[in-house]
């Protein structure tokens, strides 16, 4: 199984609370991801492309893993990285 997913990268777990709500109101992903993200993957609008198990730290696969169809949302998500919300965009 391989999953495609963008996220939102902050370092404040209420920064990332707010962009959630604004993302569950229908906010652009995209848009947010290139405003707020600390991640590289920001001025792709948080596309992280395709990844395998094992190819992201565990908190980050087991959240992706959860999420059933693409456009599904997961709530805010800690690692050593940051506070992630992630964005389920394909699954083979």
């Amino acid at each position: 199984m391989e999953w495609r997913a963008s996220h939102i990268l902050v370092a404040e777990k209420e920064k990332a609370k707010k962009i959630l709500e604004q993302l569950e109101n229908g906010a652009d992903f995209a848009e947010l991801a290139m405003e707020h993200s600390t991640c590289s993957s920001a001025f792709k609008g948080g596309d992280l492309g395709w990844f395998g198990p094992g190819k992201m730290v565990l908190q980050f696969e087991l959240a992706a893993k959860r999420l059933k169809e693409p456009g599904d949302l997961s709530k805010v998500v800690q690692t050593q990285f940051g506070f992630h919300i992630i964005k389920l965009t394909g699954k083979r």
